[in-house]
């Protein structure tokens, strides 16, 4: 199995995270090979959709990191 996020991969997440969350998200696969990608909204990172491969099963896993200062305008 492949741990490498691939660009077919990056899509359907961005279809399904679309659906959920936010229709201007978008994913991308980072420039290396790599086993996650960013999402994002505009010109902002949200954070990273992981691949994660155990047992012989794939599932993908959505980090969001928010900074302190991020918060302290609301």
């Amino acid at each position: 199995m492949n741990k490498n996020m691939t660009q077919l991969e990056a899509a359907k997440l961005q279809m399904f995270l679309q659906a959920k969350l936010n229709p201007e998200l978008v994913v991308q696969c980072r420039n290396r090979p790599d086993e996650c990608a960013e999402i994002h909204i505009a010109d902002e990172c949200l954070g990273v959709v992981s691949k994660i491969i155990d047992e012989g099963e794939t599932s993908y896993s959505f980090e969001i990191t928010i900074l302190d200062i991020d918060l302290e305008d609301l």
